[in-house]
């Protein structure tokens, strides 16, 4: 990896597990876990707050609330071992300041603004976010059960043509919800969670994995997020 990545990871990581020192008493998951159960609630308590019971708004509340309920699912059933370490209390408010709570905005501008979106804008948002579901929540079962079985590179399945599915499922399902927001700003947020960690991550999952024998083959064959076909 280059230096200015090297840093960037370093700072990232004090920042979330270090910060403000003292114990590590908080799961990064506790933390993560409660930004995406308490999505509903958040945005229907937004709909309550603002008497807004539009078409887009329910869709908003469907696609992203539905989508915390399938992360917790996915937490129960298969954990993610990243999510699992221990940060201090001051780490956790910062995921949540600098990351976590970023999430929100876009429901709070649909709902606070009063934003409609055309049925054929609804309908392409919906497509996107099952197919970003299957693709995240697929990828992530495989490589739960897998790497339970065996270590090493996972090169089929859904990490056949792109070595990180999960990151990109996750970019379509919350792409959806900025197309449901109509606003610019919650893109201008996932330019920043998408650049300034799903990248710096990718990259640093390929440095962990260039260990293997057989990694110049699959890297030959695979996009590092988008499927490479030919």
């Amino acid at each position: 990896m280059g230096r200015v990545l090297t840093r960037w990871l370093a700072l990232r990581d004090h920042l979330v597990e270090e910060f403000g020192g003292g114990p590590k008493v908080v799961k990064l998951a506790w933390a993560i876990n409660l930004q995406k159960g308490g999505t509903l609630p958040f945005v229907l308590a937004l709909m309550y707050a603002f008497d807004v019971w539009t078409p887009t708004a329910w869709t908003y509340l469907g696609l992203h609330g539905s989508y915390g309920l399938v992360w917790l699912l996915k937490e129960l059933v298969f954990p993610d071992p990243g999510w699992q370490k221990r940060i201090t209390f001051a780490g956790a408010v910062n995921s949540w300041l600098f990351v976590l709570a970023l999430y929100w905005i876009a429901p709070v501008l649909l709902v606070a603004q009063r934003i409609e979106q055309p049925p054929a804008v609804l309908g392409a948002a919906i497509v996107l976010y099952a197919l970003g579901v299957v693709v995240m929540v697929g990828a992530d079962a495989q490589k739960y059960f897998v790497l339970r079985a065996r270590r090493g590179l996972i090169t089929d399945g859904f990490f056949a043509r792109t070595r990180n599915p999960n990151y990109l499922g996750e970019m379509m399902i919350y792409a959806s919800f900025a197309i449901v927001a109509g606003h610019w700003l919650p893109w201008l947020v996932l330019a920043w969670v998408w650049l300034g960690v799903f990248v710096p991550n990718m990259l640093r999952k390929d440095a962990s994995m260039s260990r293997y024998p057989e990694w110049s083959d699959y890297k030959a064959r695979s996009g590092l997020l988008l499927p490479r076909l030919g």
